[in-house]
């Protein structure tokens, strides 16, 4: 079964904290808070996986994955051409991307108060770095598969399982995939969901973002559950 605790592995969470840390390119109040980024990369599921070929030309796939530890575990189509600009040890960025929506500066006190306000995308996502190696023989593949669909059916009512299927439909089936192998070297993570506001302003956009599609509805519960969890980050 794939590794499923919510705590990041120490090198991981070790890198995390440098990154926050360093607070260089991500402002402290839009760090995601570490017990969040695993449950984020289940939830949503998939990932993109990007890398660059011998040609120099990135090439990107969107992907079903798991976090197994201090590695992701991918498979792609045979007939997509990506696995094969590949090389053993590739370096690879794979982003996992959360709930995201446009915010309108119509829904701050301050358009009103003095209008200097603009508006900006809030968005949760996930980078991983390392390194990626295609993986072609049968064990692995079955392995891969029988994990990514243990994990997906595990909620379900009848969880459907590979070996419901019979060995030799499964076997003919696997050869049309090939499996990646992402050896994680680094995490960030970021949730820019408009921590900088004040509550009074939080809560505005939230009220917005309410009468909104699915997207605007996803972000909104985030916002909220901040809400819930900690208060502005200045007043």
């Amino acid at each position: 079964m794939p590794h499923t605790s919510s705590k990041l592995p120490l090198s991981l969470a070790r890198d995390l904290v440098t990154w926050q840390a360093g607070n260089r390119v991500h402002p402290r109040f839009n760090m995601m808070d570490e017990r969040e980024v695993r449950p984020l990369v289940e939830q949503v599921g998939a990932a993109e996986l990007v890398t660059v070929g011998a040609d120099g030309f990135p090439r990107a796939t969107r992907l079903p994955v798991i976090w197994d530890g201090e590695r992701l575990i991918f498979h792609m189509a045979l007939a997509n051409d990506h696995w094969r600009q590949i090389a053993d040890g590739s370096p690879a960025l794979a982003v996992v991307t959360g709930p995201e929506a446009y915010i309108s500066p119509e829904w701050y006190a301050a358009k009103t108060e003095h209008g200097r306000v603009v508006p900006t995308w809030n968005y949760s996502a996930v980078q991983f770095r390392g390194r990626a190696t295609v993986r072609r023989d049968e064990a692995w593949l079955h392995r891969a598969i029988s994990d990514l669909t243990d994990l997906n059916e595990r909620d379900r009512p009848t969880p459907w399982a590979v070996t419901d299927a019979p060995e030799t439909f499964v076997a003919q089936q696997a050869k049309a995939i090939v499996g990646i192998e992402f050896v994680i070297e680094s995490v960030t993570a970021k949730a820019k969901r408009s921590q900088n506001r004040t509550d009074e302003d939080r809560c505005n956009v939230i009220a917005g973002l309410r009468a909104g599609g699915g997207r605007e509805q996803a972000m909104a519960d985030a916002m909220a559950r901040d809400l819930e969890r900690t208060p502005a980050a200045q007043a």
